[in-house]
C-alpha cells in the first residue's frame, strides 16, 4: 500500500503538511472513550474562545477550497463540519471505535482525518485532480464521477475513495465493524 501527494498537488499547495498512519487488527470490539472524551475536552476549550470558522486550521482549508474553486463555507472540510456538530450538539455520533477516534482527533486539533479500509483500495491512494472517468460510490450505493479537476483519493482502479479533498468519503472504502 502506498499513499502519496501528486506533483500537481505538491506544485498548487506546497504549503501541504500531510500525515499517515497504517493500522492494522483493528477492531469493533474496543473502546476509545477515554481518549475520545479527553480529546472532545480539547475540542471544546478551543471553541470556548472562538467559533470553528476562526481557527487557523480552518481557515487554511477554506483557503485551499477556494483556491480549488469551491465555495468553502458550500463545502467545508471535513474537521470543519464535525466541529459545528460538535458545538452544537454537544458530541459527535458513534460509528466505530478507530473512526470515533479520528473525529475526536479531527475536531480536537481541526485537521481533516480520513480512515480508508485498505482491503479495498487497489495498490495505493493518491490526492490528484481528477480526469473526469474515475467512479465514486455514495454511501447510499449510487455511483458518481467527479469532475475533472476536483480533487480525489484514487487507486491503481479509478475509484474515488474520497472527494473535495476533504470533504465526501467513499462507501466503498469506508470503515465498517467487519
Amino acid at each position: 500500500m502506498r499513499f502519496q501527494h501528486s506533483s500537481d498537488i505538491w506544485r498548487d499547495f506546497p504549503e501541504l503538511v500531510p500525515g499517515v498512519l497504517v493500522a492494522s487488527g483493528v477492531s469493533a470490539g474496543v473502546s476509545a472513550d477515554d481518549s475520545i472524551l479527553e480529546l472532545g475536552e480539547l475540542a471544546a476549550a478551543r471553541l470556548e474562545t472562538s467559533s470553528e470558522g476562526e481557527l487557523p486550521e480552518i481557515q487554511a482549508w477554506r483557503r485551499a477550497f477556494s483556491k480549488m474553486g469551491l465555495k468553502p463555507t458550500q463545502y467545508r472540510c471535513a474537521s470543519e463540519s464535525l466541529l459545528r456538530r460538535f458545538r452544537k450538539e454537544g458530541a459527535l455520533p458513534r460509528l466505530h471505535p478507530l473512526i470515533d477516534l479520528c473525529n475526536a482527533f479531527s475536531i480536537a486539533y481541526a485537521i481533516p482525518v480520513a480512515v480508508f479500509d485498505v482491503s479495498k483500495i487497489s495498490q495505493y491512494v493518491e490526492v490528484r485532480y481528477a480526469a473526469g472517468d474515475e467512479t465514486y460510490l455514495t454511501f447510499s450505493g449510487e455511483t458518481e464521477h467527479p469532475p475533472p479537476g476536483e480533487v480525489i483519493f484514487a487507486d491503481a482502479e479509478g475509484r474515488a475513495h474520497a472527494r473535495r479533498w476533504t470533504n465526501r468519503q467513499s462507501g466503498h472504502s469506508a470503515v465498517r465493524d467487519t
